[in-house]
């Protein structure tokens, strides 16, 4: 319930709708209440039970008040136009209230509309919103198929399961408080009696829903798997294909989703039981009230009338209704709550990369950067140990080392998408932790080994995280980049959209989109992340030259698998397994005839 209630903080800003929705809630069972006690004057004017009333009394907002006035206007209709008349009367008032309990009833729920829809929204931005703010350490140890699953089928579910209901937590209990209570004032004897009966319900109901919710979580964790198996074979088809695995790929697909659809079987017979349970445990207990009270009337130790427990078996009977309701809606909820937990792993989740309070405002690059002590791991095993760096305004600065030497890391921790485990880095003397992220990361330009294009157009990628780029920006961006010349050979130019992920383009061409972007940003960094290790000749210079544009007069850390690109660097970094154990300039390394110089000669005689 906790969990539940962490919920309703997504209803305050709809809590006008509510408050609106309830008020129409109470309208229409107090109408439905009413065309139910109507009941007592039909009745008794058919038994010829109904004393005439001769005078009103004085109006007053009580029961009795309202009932003496009713029964005189009935008695008078009797007088002047006979019991047919008065029938015909009691039968077009209660017309009149059920019209108008269902007329409150629908304004209910058409103010409860823009409430259930608002908050999937509100929660499905806020997960968006978390997913994007999480550190990239986060997605090392996450499929990227159970976030998207918690994101879609899970908040699908909380709004199917909980949302959903919510009209129902809002009308039902109050049709269940108002009867019962009109009961407890009919005949506070009997209704003890029914209340005995109810808790034992409850009891049946609230145990298979404690077994719904655990298998619920089962579904919503296998559906993840699902989702991540698909998302995993489409971006995996090239392979799957080339290495004849349709047959595998499948196997694995149908194993998982057999598994899923039998835990679905469980959780809907589960679900299914709730409403025909209820139901029957709803007419057990009336006909238990039925045989007891009816041994109270017939023995005349009731203080009811035989009319009046006609009417009490009639309010009763609608409690029934609303109850069973109350528990569709419970088993809704209880199999949510497993979609709620999945949600809240993801928004419950803290980032690591925090900004201070007061941190700093960081404009312009002026000095240098300075890498101090530096040392990094992931979990438990060191990446990086012991960097010290120092790279001034204007220099260009190249990290070369086998894979898995910790190069990239290197400069991620540079605009914070990790932070340091010891040490620090300094940006003009002040610590990165310092300084506001949006700042430290609008002063570096980014361009990694496989360049990110969005399914947008050429102009909406290279103008990515510049506001208000003009056309002219964007274009002579793309010509320092060598890519104005294919865009404008695109059908719509700019306007041309460039495929998931950039599939319509090839390497070479997105390379220079990437470049383009980092071009109309105009960083004072830039960091390049072997941004031409898996191009072909002709597009490794044509992206080289685009490249040697890019890093005029700017700071430049510059990751390198073919050696040949950063001959000219200020200073040459080699890294083996996250140390730093070479520097120099190209021509002094070679001298040396270390690391880097078999580097370079592995490179040469292939």
């Amino acid at each position: 319930m906790k969990k539940y209630l962490s919920l309703l903080k997504y209803l305050k800003p709809y809590l006008p709708n509510v408050g609106v929705s309830l008020s129409f809630n109470l309208l229409s069972v107090f109408f439905s209440l009413f065309s139910l006690t109507m009941l007592i004057p039909v009745l008794q004017i058919l038994f010829n039970q109904q004393p005439l009333v001769s005078e009103p009394v004085a109006f007053e907002l009580n029961v009795k008040a309202i009932a003496h006035n009713f029964n005189y206007l009935i008695s008078h209709v009797i007088l002047t136009r006979g019991k047919v008349s008065a029938l015909v009367f009691v039968s077009l008032v209660i017309l009149t209230f059920i019209f108008l309990k269902n007329m409150f009833q629908y304004l209910s729920v058409y103010f409860l509309a823009p409430v259930r829809t608002g908050v999937v929204k509100d929660i499905r931005n806020a997960i968006f919103s978390k997913i994007i703010d999480l550190p990239l350490g986060y997605y090392s140890g996450e499929r990227k198929g159970d976030i998207i699953s918690r994101i879609t089928t899970d908040v699908n579910e909380i709004e199917a399961s909980i949302i959903r209901s919510l009209d129902l937590f809002f009308r039902e209990p109050v049709m269940i408080i108002v009867y019962l209570g009109s009961l407890i004032y009919m005949s506070p004897g009997l209704t003890l009696f029914v209340l005995i009966l109810l808790p034992i319900s409850g009891l049946i109901i609230g145990r298979i829903g404690r077994t719904l919710r655990r298998n619920s979580a089962r579904v919503q964790k296998s559906m993840g798997s699902l989702l991540s198996i698909i998302e995993e074979a489409i971006g995996g088809l090239r392979i799957i294909k080339a290495f004849n695995a349709e047959e595998k790929t499948n196997e694995k697909f149908f194993q998982t989703n057999d598994h899923y659809t039998r835990l679905m079987i469980k959780n809907w017979r589960r679900r299914d039981l709730a409403s025909p349970l209820s139901e029957f445990l709803g007419v057990a207990i009336l006909i238990l009230v039925m045989w007891y009270g009816g041994t109270l009337v017939l023995g005349q130790k009731s203080e009811l009338s035989s009319a009046e427990f006609i009417t009490y078996i009639g309010i009763f009977s609608q409690i029934i209704n609303p109850a069973k309701q109350f528990t569709n809606a419970y088993y809704s909820v209880v199999k949510g709550m497993a979609s709620v937990d999945r949600v809240n792993y993801i928004l419950d989740t803290k980032s690591t990369i925090v900004e201070k309070n007061n941190a700093l405002s960081l404009k312009e690059f002026k000095e240098a950067i300075v890498y101090q002590d530096v040392s990094f791991r992931y979990n438990t095993a060191y990446v990086l140990r012991n960097i010290n760096l120092t790279i001034e305004k204007g220099k260009t600065i190249a990290i070369v080392g086998q894979s898995g030497s910790g190069k990239s890391t290197l400069v991620d921790l540079l605009p914070r998408f990790y932070d340091v485990t010891e040490g620090d880095i300094l940006i003009d003397g002040n610590s990165v932790k310092d300084y506001k992220i949006q700042d430290l990361r609008n002063l570096i330009g980014y361009v990694n080994q496989d360049p990110i294009l969005f399914n947008d157009t050429f102009f909406n990628n290279i103008a990515f995280g510049v506001d208000h780029a003009t056309e002219e920006e964007v274009i002579n961006a793309a010509m320092v980049a060598n890519a104005h010349e294919f865009i404008m050979s695109s059908p719509e130019g700019y306007q041309t959209f460039v495929g998931d992920r950039g599939g319509n383009l090839s390497g070479g061409q997105r390379q220079r989109i990437s470049i383009a972007r980092a071009v109309l940003k105009n960083p004072p960094i830039l960091i390049l992340d072997e941004a031409t290790s898996s191009l072909d000749s002709e597009s490794e210079r044509l992206v080289q030259d685009a490249l040697f544009r890019l890093m005029k007069n700017r700071t430049s850390l510059v990751i390198a698998h073919r050696l040949s690109t950063v001959q000219h660097a200020d200073e040459i970094c080699v890294l083996h397994k996250g140390e730093i154990i070479e520097r120099g300039k190209h021509e002094e390394l070679l001298k040396r005839n270390g690391a880097y110089r078999r580097l370079y000669d592995i490179q040469m005689f292939v």
